[in-house]
């Protein structure tokens, strides 16, 4: 029986940038007709001009909510602002769950990246105003975890830390 071709990338170190912990570089047009017909299989998705949608990787990142802002930050995630929510839709961003962990005041991120770009993807979301301006206002409910992170819109180092993924069953 032939080995089966891997296509999830485990955590590497991550790279500099918001929501990019070690993202790994998508496939482009010439790359997919270089690629094998087993590969190839698992792309369902393909857009007119060639480009292969990526299937999804899965990223986790945690950061800790402050204790005194629990409440406010649980009351404006009930309500996204719709800039925003739409902006992570448009960024190829899917499945985006937040955790919070009373006991350790850590809130735990989840999210599957589906785009052709992700640090194109991810350019876009920093330049969106609505964005930066729900950035400024939650940052301040949280402490990051990273050395040296300023805020979530400077990117580097990144805000919430990266968490390797150890097992995942679909």
């Amino acid at each position: 029986m032939a080995a089966r071709q891997s296509l999830w990338t485990p955590f590497k170190e991550a790279e500099p940038g918001l929501w990019n912990p070690g993202a790994p570089k998508l496939w482009s047009p010439r790359e997919r007709s270089q690629s094998t017909s087993t590969v190839s299989s698992v792309f369902s998705a393909s857009n007119t001009d060639g480009r292969i949608r990526y299937p999804g990787r899965r990223f986790a990142q945690i950061v800790k909510l402050k204790p005194e802002y629990i409440d406010k930050y649980k009351e404006c995630h009930a309500a996204v602002w719709p800039e925003v929510a739409k902006q992570i839709k448009d960024c190829n961003i899917q499945e985006y769950s937040i955790f919070h962990d009373p006991d350790t005041g850590i809130l735990f991120a989840s999210f599957k990246y589906v785009g052709y770009d992700y640090e194109g993807d991810m350019e876009k979301m920093r330049e969106n105003p609505k964005v930066r301006e729900w950035w400024k206002m939650t940052d301040g409910f949280q402490e990051s975890m990273v050395p040296g992170a300023k805020n979530s819109e400077s990117g580097e180092p990144s805000w919430w830390k990266p968490v390797e993924e150890v097992f995942y069953q679909a």
